[in-house]
């Protein structure tokens, strides 16, 4: 007896706790799942409506990297150009500008390969995926409020997955059954149907819920992201890094950089690649960071390569971002984070389940919210009818 009355105390305990953090953090939970829900085809619906102009492919030379990055700045002189994206084919190369400081601008122009005329200037920090973005990571507040309200409250969403499946879990294996589906008849109330809603979805939604809160909490603290790595076995360091040049500094002439040759050199090694995004040193001692891009949807095996100005030398990494092959287990598994947080590390079927599982976690604030104005409001309509009753006898009498 004892022992189930400890157990009652424990559970009554956790049911509180459950029912607290959600009133507390529940309109961040629905805002988060909701607009994680809507971003997971961003990429699917931008390519659909996307204004940007297809070109005509021709068998000649295209404009090198410093020509483009030039060119583009005509459109933004000043701004700082973060990388030239070339992807084949009947597409433009995409000179990407982007600054943190002192106001955040995020911008792309579009350009002819082969004579580099200006065909299409996209801002990033406007349209819908954008305010989606920025509902989701900020709440549409300041970034350094946002951001954190956000994270802290995952972190307790996650502690409401396991203390809801604490609550969830029977110990009659027939009253288990009973909470594993459905049993509506039309004569089931509909805060029957609630309170299954909230049980049942949430209980099969929270398994797979688990791997997309972890995976949005190592892209949130950089000390649980780098204590997840090295708990599996990693050992390279997890900050994204350029390496500096091998032969030293730049001494090649204006007009006789290396980097001009440099497409034509990763075409060649690399010609089954979707696309390659050059980024420019950040002076004349680093070395040129490429991206070459292996699959079309997912980021995690695309090849991190660095380049020595003087000689386009291949300079190895030091960090895990490096060549997609040479990644160990642990390398492998924290470069998969975003493809698996955004589902689509399984290709459309991953996209469809991270889709439906981000919609359900957007329910349970809702359903649970239901469930406690429902009994509170019960109460309290019961305690007037009794008080009510009771006045009306004491009249009578």
């Amino acid at each position: 007896m004892g022992k189930s009355k400890s157990t009652t105390t424990t559970k009554k305990w956790i049911r509180k706790i459950h029912l607290y953090l959600g009133l507390a953090t529940g309109l961040v939970v629905l805002i988060v799942s909701l607009t994680g829900c809507l971003w997971v085809f961003q990429e699917e619906i931008n390519e659909l409506t996307s204004g940007v102009p297809q070109v005509e492919p021709q068998n000649a030379e295209k404009i090198d990297p410093l020509e483009a990055k030039n060119m583009a700045q005509t459109v933004f002189p000043g701004k700082h150009v973060h990388g030239t994206l070339y992807e084949g084919g009947a597409n433009p190369i995409q000179v990407i500008f982007y600054e943190e400081e002192p106001e955040e601008f995020y911008s792309s122009v579009f350009l002819n390969p082969w004579d580099g005329e200006v065909l299409h200037i996209e801002n990033h920090l406007t349209g819908f995926f954008h305010f989606i973005l920025d509902g989701h990571m900020h709440l549409w507040l300041p970034p350094v409020i946002g951001s954190e309200i956000v994270a802290w409250s995952t972190v307790i969403f996650f502690l409401m997955i396991i203390s809801g499946i604490i609550l969830w879990w029977p110990k009659n294996k027939k009253v288990r059954g009973q909470r594993t589906w459905f049993r509506w008849n039309p004569g089931t109330k509909w805060k029957r149907k609630n309170y299954d809603l909230h049980q049942i979805v949430g209980f099969y939604a929270s398994f797979i819920a688990v791997f997309f809160i972890l995976t949005g909490l190592i892209m949130t603290f950089d000390a649980f992201s780098a204590g997840f790595y090295k708990a599996i076995g990693g050992e390279k360091g997890i900050e994204f890094s350029v390496p500096l040049n091998n032969s030293g500094a730049l001494t090649t002439k204006e007009g006789e950089e290396p980097i001009r040759e440099l497409m034509p050199m990763l075409q060649e090694r690399f010609p089954d690649a979707k696309d390659y995004e050059i980024h420019y040193p950040y002076d004349e001692n680093y070395s040129i960071y490429v991206e070459v891009s292996n699959s079309d949807g997912i980021y995690y095996d695309s090849d991190y390569r660095f380049y020595d100005q003087n000689n386009l030398a291949e300079v190895p990494s030091e960090s895990i971002y490096g060549v997609y092959e040479e990644a160990g287990f642990s390398e492998t598994v924290l470069r998969m984070n975003y493809d698996i947080h955004v589902g689509a590390i399984g290709g459309i079927p991953g996209k469809v389940l991270a889709f439906f599982i981000s919609l359900f976690c957007a329910s349970l604030p809702v359903t649970g919210f239901l469930l406690w104005y429902g009994r509170t409001f019960k109460t309290k309509k019961s305690q007037v009818k009794v008080e009510k009753k009771e006045r009306v006898m004491a009249y009578q009498q």
